[in-house]
């Protein structure tokens, strides 16, 4: 004799809905790694380049400093640059003390660059900050 067919008790369905919640608690999980390790990169590309922008702004200091017949020296100036670093503003400064050593005349000039990327409410840089907000500051002495 047949046995009569069993009733369906609903597990393979279960399965499924846990299956499905643990695959997209997953999926959830690797977009926000993404977007995680992204921003990250993102934030290290502008400090790289809020460096080189300020590394540029010194440089021009140097010159102006070093090679004319008379030294150029700005209280505050700002440079804009080209190509890649046009986002970051640089605010460049420069204060000279003259000495003598042996008789001679020496002047040492202290050169600062500082490089931002969102200009503040009273320009360059941004007291307030933010999370995109990158700044980098490097001086340098110089004597002629």
């Amino acid at each position: 004799m047949a046995r009569p067919p069993r009733r369906q008790r609903g597990l393979s369905g279960m399965l499924v809905i846990a299956a499905l919640v643990l695959f997209g608690g997953m999926a959830v999980y690797g977009v926000s790694m993404v977007t995680s390790v992204h921003t990250g990169f993102a934030q290290e590309v502008a400090v790289a380049r809020a460096t080189q922008a300020a590394q540029a702004g010194l440089d021009w200091a140097r010159y102006r400093v070093l090679v004319p017949v008379a030294p150029v020296c700005t209280a505050s100036q700002t440079v804009t640059l080209p190509s890649t670093l046009a986002l970051y503003r640089v605010t460049v400064t420069c204060s000279a003390t003259a000495f003598t050593d042996a008789g001679a005349p020496v002047n040492i000039y202290q050169l600062t660059a500082t490089a931002c990327n969102i200009p503040g409410p009273a320009g360059w840089p941004n007291a307030a900050g933010g999370t995109d907000y990158v700044e980098k500051q490097l001086s340098a002495w110089v004597q002629r």
